[in-house]
Protein backbone atom coordinates (compact mmCIF):
# COMPACT_ATOMS: atom_id res chain seq x y z
CA UNK A 1 0.00 0.00 0.00
CA UNK A 2 1.70 3.45 -0.85
CA UNK A 3 1.76 6.25 1.36
CA UNK A 4 -0.76 8.42 -0.10
CA UNK A 5 -3.03 5.96 -0.50
CA UNK A 6 -3.26 4.96 3.37
CA UNK A 7 -2.78 8.43 4.87
CA UNK A 8 -6.21 9.14 2.35
CA UNK A 9 -7.64 5.84 3.92
CA UNK A 10 -6.30 7.18 7.30
CA UNK A 11 -7.72 10.87 7.38
CA UNK A 12 -11.17 9.50 5.94
CA UNK A 13 -11.83 6.52 8.70
CA UNK A 14 -10.60 8.67 11.77
CA UNK A 15 -13.22 11.55 10.24
CA UNK A 16 -15.57 9.31 10.75
CA UNK A 17 -14.21 8.14 14.27
CA UNK A 18 -14.84 11.71 15.40
CA UNK A 19 -18.51 11.63 13.88
CA UNK A 20 -19.15 8.45 15.62
CA UNK A 21 -17.88 10.01 18.89
CA UNK A 22 -19.75 13.17 18.92
CA UNK A 23 -22.62 10.47 18.67
CA UNK A 24 -21.71 8.17 21.26
CA UNK A 25 -21.33 11.42 23.31
CA UNK A 26 -24.56 12.57 22.28
CA UNK A 27 -26.24 9.04 23.43
CA UNK A 28 -24.05 8.36 26.48
CA UNK A 29 -22.63 5.43 25.03
CA UNK A 30 -19.79 3.41 26.88
CA UNK A 31 -17.11 1.50 24.86
CA UNK A 32 -14.50 -0.75 26.19
CA UNK A 33 -11.71 -2.14 23.32
CA UNK A 34 -9.49 -4.44 24.51
CA UNK A 35 -5.70 -4.76 22.26
CA UNK A 36 -4.00 -7.76 23.27
CA UNK A 37 -1.21 -9.32 21.18
CA UNK A 38 2.41 -10.52 20.97
CA UNK A 39 4.99 -8.25 21.84
CA UNK A 40 5.64 -5.93 18.30
CA UNK A 41 2.38 -6.72 17.26
CA UNK A 42 1.45 -2.93 16.39
CA UNK A 43 -0.58 -2.23 19.53
CA UNK A 44 0.61 1.50 20.24
CA UNK A 45 0.28 2.04 16.66
CA UNK A 46 -2.94 1.03 16.22
CA UNK A 47 -4.29 3.23 19.12
CA UNK A 48 -2.54 6.19 18.31
CA UNK A 49 -4.46 6.33 15.15
CA UNK A 50 -7.31 5.77 17.02
CA UNK A 51 -7.18 8.30 19.24
CA UNK A 52 -5.25 10.98 17.71
CA UNK A 53 -8.06 13.20 16.74
CA UNK A 54 -10.61 12.05 19.69
CA UNK A 55 -11.30 14.09 22.48
CA UNK A 56 -9.47 13.68 25.00
CA UNK A 57 -12.01 14.29 28.03
CA UNK A 58 -13.66 11.66 26.97
CA UNK A 59 -11.10 9.05 25.52
CA UNK A 60 -8.57 7.37 27.72
CA UNK A 61 -5.91 4.49 26.81
CA UNK A 62 -5.03 2.26 30.01
CA UNK A 63 -1.80 0.27 29.97
CA UNK A 64 -1.30 -0.33 33.66
CA UNK A 65 2.63 -1.23 34.73
CA UNK A 66 2.92 -4.10 37.02
CA UNK A 67 0.30 -4.11 39.83
CA UNK A 68 2.17 -3.13 43.62
CA UNK A 69 2.04 -5.89 46.15
CA UNK A 70 -1.47 -4.22 47.41
CA UNK A 71 -3.16 -4.96 43.80
CA UNK A 72 -1.64 -8.26 43.80
CA UNK A 73 -3.76 -9.43 46.60
CA UNK A 74 -6.79 -8.07 45.14
CA UNK A 75 -9.86 -9.72 43.50
CA UNK A 76 -8.00 -9.58 39.63
CA UNK A 77 -10.59 -7.61 37.86
CA UNK A 78 -10.55 -5.03 40.73
CA UNK A 79 -7.70 -2.72 39.18
CA UNK A 80 -9.13 -3.20 35.57
CA UNK A 81 -12.92 -1.85 36.98
CA UNK A 82 -12.16 1.19 38.24
CA UNK A 83 -10.94 2.19 34.62
CA UNK A 84 -14.60 1.61 32.96
CA UNK A 85 -16.41 4.00 30.86
CA UNK A 86 -18.58 6.10 31.98
CA UNK A 87 -21.40 7.93 29.61
CA UNK A 88 -20.15 9.00 26.20
CA UNK A 89 -16.58 7.57 26.89
CA UNK A 90 -14.54 4.93 25.14
CA UNK A 91 -11.84 3.29 27.32
CA UNK A 92 -9.10 1.39 25.21
CA UNK A 93 -6.90 -1.02 27.35
CA UNK A 94 -3.36 -1.65 25.92
CA UNK A 95 -3.53 -5.08 27.36
CA UNK A 96 -5.98 -5.56 30.21
CA UNK A 97 -7.04 -8.38 32.11
CA UNK A 98 -6.08 -11.12 29.67
CA UNK A 99 -2.42 -10.46 30.99
CA UNK A 100 -3.30 -13.26 33.52
CA UNK A 101 -3.89 -16.02 30.77
CA UNK A 102 -0.84 -14.08 28.45
CA UNK A 103 2.87 -13.38 30.47
CA UNK A 104 1.40 -14.30 33.54
CA UNK A 105 1.12 -17.75 32.35
CA UNK A 106 4.29 -17.88 30.22
CA UNK A 107 6.52 -16.15 32.29
CA UNK A 108 4.78 -18.17 35.49
CA UNK A 109 4.05 -14.54 37.26
CA UNK A 110 0.44 -16.40 38.31
CA UNK A 111 -0.03 -20.17 39.29
CA UNK A 112 -1.94 -22.61 37.12
CA UNK A 113 -5.26 -22.34 39.95
CA UNK A 114 -5.46 -18.45 39.08
CA UNK A 115 -5.24 -18.77 35.58
CA UNK A 116 -7.43 -21.23 35.45
CA UNK A 117 -10.09 -19.00 37.66
CA UNK A 118 -9.04 -16.18 35.60
CA UNK A 119 -10.16 -18.20 32.10
CA UNK A 120 -13.37 -19.77 33.86
CA UNK A 121 -14.23 -16.21 35.35
CA UNK A 122 -13.66 -14.22 32.28
CA UNK A 123 -16.65 -14.76 30.13
CA UNK A 124 -18.65 -13.93 33.35
CA UNK A 125 -16.98 -10.66 33.77
CA UNK A 126 -17.84 -9.56 30.46
CA UNK A 127 -21.03 -11.17 30.41
CA UNK A 128 -21.79 -8.43 33.47
CA UNK A 129 -20.37 -5.37 31.58
CA UNK A 130 -22.46 -5.78 28.55
CA UNK A 131 -25.52 -6.26 30.77
CA UNK A 132 -24.48 -3.26 32.39
CA UNK A 133 -24.70 -1.66 28.61
CA UNK A 134 -21.10 -1.14 28.18
CA UNK A 135 -19.73 -2.20 24.54
CA UNK A 136 -16.91 -4.46 24.45
CA UNK A 137 -14.43 -5.14 20.75
CA UNK A 138 -11.53 -7.37 21.83
CA UNK A 139 -8.63 -7.39 19.44
CA UNK A 140 -5.85 -10.27 19.41
CA UNK A 141 -3.11 -8.81 17.09
CA UNK A 142 -1.50 -11.59 15.58
CA UNK A 143 2.41 -11.33 14.39
CA UNK A 144 4.64 -13.57 12.58
CA UNK A 145 7.94 -14.74 14.33
CA UNK A 146 9.97 -13.75 11.83
CA UNK A 147 8.43 -10.32 11.41
CA UNK A 148 8.41 -9.90 15.44
CA UNK A 149 12.46 -10.40 15.76
CA UNK A 150 12.80 -7.86 12.91
CA UNK A 151 11.03 -5.32 14.68
CA UNK A 152 12.17 -5.94 18.44
CA UNK A 153 15.65 -5.76 16.95
CA UNK A 154 14.74 -2.40 14.76
CA UNK A 155 13.28 -0.91 18.78
CA UNK A 156 16.60 -1.80 20.12
CA UNK A 157 18.89 -0.12 17.61
CA UNK A 158 16.44 2.75 17.30
CA UNK A 159 16.73 5.87 20.12
CA UNK A 160 13.56 6.97 19.65
CA UNK A 161 11.83 3.61 20.80
CA UNK A 162 13.96 3.03 23.49
CA UNK A 163 11.35 3.49 25.83
CA UNK A 164 9.54 0.15 24.10
CA UNK A 165 12.21 -2.03 25.30
CA UNK A 166 11.11 -4.27 27.69
CA UNK A 167 13.29 -6.93 29.48
CA UNK A 168 10.65 -9.32 28.41
CA UNK A 169 11.61 -8.38 24.95
CA UNK A 170 14.15 -11.21 24.97
CA UNK A 171 12.02 -14.27 25.89
CA UNK A 172 8.95 -13.55 23.46
CA UNK A 173 11.27 -15.14 20.81
CA UNK A 174 12.87 -17.83 23.19
CA UNK A 175 8.92 -18.34 24.76
CA UNK A 176 7.15 -18.30 21.13
CA UNK A 177 6.04 -22.08 21.56
CA UNK A 178 4.43 -21.31 25.20
CA UNK A 179 2.68 -18.15 23.81
CA UNK A 180 0.94 -19.71 21.06
CA UNK A 181 -0.03 -22.36 23.79
CA UNK A 182 -1.32 -20.04 25.92
CA UNK A 183 -3.38 -17.66 23.47
CA UNK A 184 -4.93 -20.94 21.66
CA UNK A 185 -6.62 -21.43 24.98
CA UNK A 186 -7.24 -18.06 25.72
CA UNK A 187 -9.22 -17.31 22.36
CA UNK A 188 -10.84 -20.53 22.56
CA UNK A 189 -12.35 -19.93 26.05
CA UNK A 190 -12.92 -16.51 26.31
CA UNK A 191 -14.74 -16.08 23.24
CA UNK A 192 -18.46 -15.56 23.34
CA UNK A 193 -21.15 -14.09 21.16
CA UNK A 194 -21.22 -11.04 23.81
CA UNK A 195 -17.84 -10.64 23.47
CA UNK A 196 -15.82 -12.19 20.57
CA UNK A 197 -12.41 -11.77 19.84
CA UNK A 198 -11.14 -10.53 16.31
CA UNK A 199 -7.82 -11.21 15.22
CA UNK A 200 -5.34 -9.02 13.17
CA UNK A 201 -2.57 -9.49 10.85
CA UNK A 202 -0.28 -7.40 11.41
CA UNK A 203 2.52 -7.95 9.38
CA UNK A 204 1.92 -5.16 7.11
CA UNK A 205 1.26 -2.10 9.55
CA UNK A 206 -0.75 0.26 7.34
CA UNK A 207 -3.42 -2.28 6.05
CA UNK A 208 -3.33 -3.86 9.77
CA UNK A 209 -4.14 -0.28 11.22
CA UNK A 210 -7.09 0.61 8.82
CA UNK A 211 -8.66 -2.48 8.95
CA UNK A 212 -8.96 -1.91 12.46
CA UNK A 213 -10.40 0.88 12.54
CA UNK A 214 -13.11 -0.18 10.20
CA UNK A 215 -14.09 -2.90 12.49
CA UNK A 216 -14.76 -0.18 15.49
CA UNK A 217 -16.64 1.60 13.27
CA UNK A 218 -18.90 -1.22 11.65
CA UNK A 219 -19.12 -2.48 15.55
CA UNK A 220 -19.96 0.44 17.01
CA UNK A 221 -21.71 3.35 14.29
CA UNK A 222 -25.21 3.46 13.40
CA UNK A 223 -25.84 3.51 9.72
CA UNK A 224 -25.76 6.99 9.07
CA UNK A 225 -21.93 7.21 9.67
CA UNK A 226 -20.29 3.97 8.35
CA UNK A 227 -22.76 3.89 5.67
CA UNK A 228 -20.21 4.16 2.27
CA UNK A 229 -17.50 2.60 4.28
CA UNK A 230 -15.76 -0.56 3.31
CA UNK A 231 -15.61 -3.48 6.10
CA UNK A 232 -12.37 -4.36 7.09
CA UNK A 233 -10.31 -6.90 4.56
CA UNK A 234 -10.93 -10.34 5.57
CA UNK A 235 -7.45 -11.29 4.63
CA UNK A 236 -6.55 -9.10 6.91
CA UNK A 237 -9.04 -9.08 9.96
CA UNK A 238 -11.57 -12.20 11.14
CA UNK A 239 -13.54 -13.01 14.11
CA UNK A 240 -11.97 -15.76 15.85
CA UNK A 241 -13.27 -19.06 15.58
CA UNK A 242 -11.71 -22.40 16.56
CA UNK A 243 -10.78 -23.42 12.99
CA UNK A 244 -8.13 -20.57 12.51
CA UNK A 245 -5.69 -22.23 14.77
CA UNK A 246 -5.80 -25.46 13.03
CA UNK A 247 -6.04 -23.77 9.54
CA UNK A 248 -3.43 -21.29 9.57
CA UNK A 249 -4.84 -18.19 10.26
CA UNK A 250 -3.08 -18.01 13.80
CA UNK A 251 1.14 -18.19 13.44
CA UNK A 252 2.22 -21.06 15.13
Amino acid sequence: MSKERYKTELVELQAALVRYQQWAIEHGQKVVVVFEGRDGAGKDGSIKRITEHLAPRNTRVIALPKPSSREASEWWFQRYVRYLPANGEIVIFNRSWYNRAGVERVMHFSTPEEQEAFLRDAPTFERMLTEADIHIVKFWLDISKAEQERRLEARRKDPLKILKVSALDGEAQKKWKAYSKARDEMLVRTHTAYAPWIVVHTDKKKQARLAVIRCLLHALAPEKIVEGIAPPDSAVLFPFEAQAIEDGRLEK
